[in-house]
């Protein structure tokens, strides 16, 4: 019964909510957002708490205004994504504004292959859609299964229809894809900033020990793509802004699994400067540390309950 309100919920927003003028569906977000952080819910709880530790030197009344900035940063997430299908191509060239792009048409012009490596900021959908309509490049990533299965459905039906690529993130398919894609030339981006395997690579984050997922830097190694970092961010404008991070090359000795850690590690490094400057646009409502995952587990262990 959940799963089938959470995909009717779902289907709401992306029926109803594009059918409204922009300045009403700008207003219902900002409402929601602020309902949601008044509750004071497992989420925005998680959210200050994972904020108290880009921003170290806040107190309690600094991490509210973060917390309360960054649930509207993820309402509007979801009012835009919900709304993209109906934007026009000029919308969507209009909405995005990027630093560093040279670095990203370089790459690709010299046919070795490009891996995008963004954390959960702003929009990324939006700045896969300015992809494949501004510069007219098609890419592939991955989507997370998602329960119901029509839920999943909907979000990869939502992501093709911004021109991508959708594989499902289960399996061990995804990744010989993804390299096939690669080697060919094309253009790969993967959400990179919390690790949902086993097969995760620990990272300095923030100070702490975190795992990222072993992906991006892997493909980099097997294939010889470029492997770039990108951090996105909202402004007081309709305007979403991205920067594009040096790239990270493949070092040029040890094994194929310390390689990737030392690269992983890198996108780690960049991941944090662009959340640092921009930490009311994280949306990371999980917990992401190895210290909060370590302490959940024992909770649920001495309860008797499942690992969450």
């Amino acid at each position: 019964m959940k799963e089938r309100l959470t995909d009717g919920l779902y289907g709401l927003g992306w029926g109803a909510v594009k059918r409204l003028p922009e300045p009403a569906a700008d207003a219902l977000g900002r409402q929601i957002a602020d309902a949601a952080w008044r509750r004071r819910g497992r989420g925005v709880l998680r959210l200050e708490a994972n904020l108290a530790r880009v921003v170290p030197d806040a107190g309690p009344e600094r991490l509210a205004e973060l917390s309360r900035a960054g649930m509207r940063s993820y309402m509007r997430y979801w009012m835009e994504s919900f709304r993209l299908p109906v934007w026009s191509p000029e919308r969507i060239r209009t909405s995005f504004a990027i630093t560093g792009l040279p670095l990203l048409e370089e790459a690709l012009a010299a046919g070795r292959g490009v891996v995008l490596a963004l954390p959960h900021m702003a929009n990324y959908d939006l700045a896969g859609a300015w992809v494949t309509t501004a510069l007219g490049v098609p890419f592939t990533t991955v989507a997370e299964r998602l329960k119901p299965e029509t839920l999943y459905d909907r979000f990869v039906a939502y992501r093709e229809g911004l021109g991508m690529e959708v594989l499902p993130h289960a399996g061990g398919s995804a990744f010989g894809t993804l390299a096939r894609r690669l080697r060919s030339g094309g253009l790969v981006c993967l959400v990179a900033d919390r690790d949902l395997s086993s097969s995760g690579i620990e990272v300095s984050f923030f100070g702490e020990a975190a795992k990222m997922p072993a992906g991006p830097a892997a493909l980099a190694v097997q294939t010889g793509a470029v492997l770039m970092p990108v951090t996105l961010w909202y402004e007081r404008s309709p305007v979403m802004r991205a920067r594009i991070h040096d790239p990270i090359e493949v070092p040029g000795t040890g094994t194929r699994g310390e390689k990737a850690a030392a690269m992983t590690q890198r996108m780690a490094d960049a991941f944090a400067s662009g959340i640092a400057e921009h930490p009311q646009d994280w949306h990371m409502l999980q917990r992401l540390w190895l210290a909060d995952l370590d302490h959940a587990a024992r909770l649920a262990e001495s309860s008797g309950t499942e690992k969450p």
